[in-house]
Order: C-alpha cells, then sequence, then structure tokens
C-alpha cells in the first residue's frame, strides 16, 4: 500500500507522472473516477486552502469528503505508543486509524508540530503513527513537511517555463513576527533538488539553515537530477540572476521553542521582507508563496500585486495535483 506522506518517498518518474494527471484533470476537472469513495480529512490546524481543494476535489470527481476537527468537533487523539492516556486525548491512533479504515477509502491529516522539543517533532511521529495504524492509504495535508504545496508548486513552475531543469530557484527566508514550521521551506528545498532546479537556500545566518535531514536529502536529490544547492546568507548574490523566488518565514532551529530568545535573531532581519527592489534584481523571476501570506510583513503589496507574482495559481493548483494524488493512491489514475 502507498501512502502520500514524502515526496522523497516518490521517484522523479512517479512525481513527474502525478503532475500529468494533474494538468490532465486541470484541462477536465468534472469526472466521476471516485464515485463510491470517500476520504476522511483530519485537520489538528486551521486550514482555508487544503480543507477546501480536498473536498472539493473529492466532489468533482464523484467522491465524497468527511472533514474531522480531532479536540472540537471530534474526540481528542493520543498519538504516542505505551503511553498512560491520562491527559485529555480521549481517543488513540491506533482506534482512530482502525475505525476509518473500515469506514473511508484514504485518510489525510494536518497537524503542525508541537515547538517544543524538535528532537521528536523532527521524526514526524503523528503521521507516521497514523499511517502505521492505517490499512488505507494516507495522505500528508502539513506535518513537518506539506508535498501538496510542493506538487502545486511544481505545476505552477511547469506551466510558466516548460522545463524547469538548472533554472534558478531562490528559497529566501523572509520576515515574520513570530518564529513558524519549517514544513514549507523543507518541502520547496526538497521539490526544486528533485526536478532539478539550480536552488539558493537564503538565509540570514546559519541558525536559520533548515534540519540536516533535508539539507542531506537535498544534496542527493541534486547528485541525481543534476541540479545544484547553493547556501547563501547574502541578499545580492541570491537574487542576482534567479528566475524564481519562492518566499517563506521559518523558525531557528537552534531556538526551537524559545521563541523569546529567537526573537534576539529575527528582529535584526525585517529587511529580508521580499520587495520590488529585490525582485529587481533578477532574472525577470516570478514569485511565489504557499499562502497565508501578510503583507508588507513577508511581502510587499507591490510584489503581491505584480505580474509575476503566481501565488494564486499556485493555491489553484493545489486543488489538482491533490485530486492526482487521491485517484493516484486509490488506483484511479487512468480514465
Amino acid at each position: 500500500m502507498k501512502h502520500f506522506l514524502n515526496t522523497q518517498d516518490w521517484s522523479a518518474e512517479a512525481l513527474s507522472g502525478l503532475l500529468d494527471l494533474a494538468t490532465e484533470l486541470k484541462a477536465n476537472p468534472i469526472n466521476d473516477r471516485l464515485a463510491g469513495k470517500s476520504v476522511a480529512l483530519l485537520f489538528l490546524n486551521p486550514s482555508m486552502r487544503t480543507r477546501t481543494s480536498f473536498q472539493l476535489g473529492m466532489q468533482q470527481m464523484g467522491g465524497i469528503a468527511i472533514v474531522l476537527e480531532p479536540g472540537k468537533d471530534a474526540w481528542g487523539v493520543e498519538f504516542q505508543p505505551e503511553v498512560v492516556m491520562d491527559g485529555d486525548a480521549e481517543e488513540h491512533i491506533a482506534e482512530v486509524a482502525g475505525v476509518l479504515s473500515r469506514y473511508v477509502d484514504l485518510i489525510g491529516i494536518r497537524a503542525f508540530p508541537k515547538f517544543k522539543d524538535w528532537s521528536v517533532d523532527r521524526t514526524d511521529h503523528v503521521i507516521k503513527a497514523l499511517a502505521k495504524h492505517s490499512s488505507v492509504p494516507v495522505i500528508n495535508m502539513e506535518t513537518i513537511v506539506h508535498p501538496c504545496q510542493e506538487l502545486a508548486l511544481m505545476q505552477t513552475l511547469r506551466e510558466r517555463f516548460g522545463s524547469v531543469k538548472n533554472r534558478k530557484m531562490v528559497l529566501t527566508w523572509t520576515w515574520h513576527p513570530r518564529p513558524l514550521n519549517t514544513a514549507v521551506a523543507n518541502s520547496a528545498l526538497l521539490i526544486g533538488t528533485k526536478f532539478g532546479l539550480d536552488v539558493t537556500l537564503l538565509c540570514p545566518e546559519e541558525a536559520y539553515l533548515l534540519d540536516e535531514q533535508y539539507m542531506e536529502a537535498a544534496e542527493a536529490n541534486v547528485a541525481a537530477s543534476g541540479g545544484s544547492l547553493t547556501v547563501s546568507h547574502d541578499i545580492e548574490e541570491a537574487y542576482a540572476g534567479a528566475e524564481v523566488v519562492y518566499a517563506k518565514s521559518w523558525g531557528a532551529l537552534p531556538f526551537y521553542g524559545r521563541p523569546e530568545e529567537e526573537w534576539e535573531l529575527r528582529k535584526n532581519y525585517r529587511h529580508f521582507m521580499v520587495d520590488e527592489a529585490k525582485m529587481a534584481m533578477t532574472d525577470n523571476a516570478v514569485f511565489s508563496h504557499c499562502l497565508p501570506l501578510r503583507r508588507n510583513i513577508k511581502a510587499t503589496d507591490g510584489v503581491m500585486d505584480a505580474d509575476y507574482c503566481v501565488a494564486i495559481d499556485e493555491a489553484e493548483n493545489r486543488l489538482h495535483v491533490q485530486k492526482a494524488v487521491m485517484l493516484t493512491l486509490l488506483g484511479k489514475e487512468s480514465s
């Protein structure tokens, strides 16, 4: 049984196949290929694009989506093994996964890290516990990676450029008033290197480098794809010649779970916000972001409203790539 937990579990060829299918579905969105099928969507965190696109995508293919918010409209869930459940959680993931597997054909989960202990959170134990106990395919709707966002980004770039190989992509840290999840940054790094882009990771200082497991995976991707990976702390050097600028804010991992201490670094880097002057340094680059985005904090109004901003295109493509994922996991990729 195949899950969709992390794109590193899938070959570049398989991911390209998902993108080809997404393009087909974008041209012909309404079908009955999942008639009689269902997906349970577990949201432990807020969502707009993910929730809407998965629900609508299933409906457009004749299936049904059940949305559950554990701790709100469903019982709270415990994910740790061999635990004495004397806290707030009423159900263990073993029973949740077991029951839902009897009801539905797919299970998706959105579960951000707890921002307490990175040595725990970096293992992605929540979704792995669900996958362990589920007898149906599991989809990652964002944990410490965001593979659906990766596909949407890559579909958007393929639509704009055709071949993306060896095009320069700047994955830039940008300003935000608090430390955020590294998931989208991890994923942009993985998918960019997987498809052979020349990726420059731009961040203010070494404290903002991504976890070594993703840096090492990106290096392995580069060796296989023929792309490249460069780390830079120099804004002008990084933006020069870029054809893609992808922005995301994230927290400094050495200060994980200690936002007051991290602030002493963060407060110095407001100038990393993406603005028109930085975009002018590029080679007519497109700009994107996973959304939501705080205007004039992460990027200026001028950048967001420019013709080169493809963030809305990327958000739309979430719908198409997720439909492709659901079809493929259920063996319905051929019409």
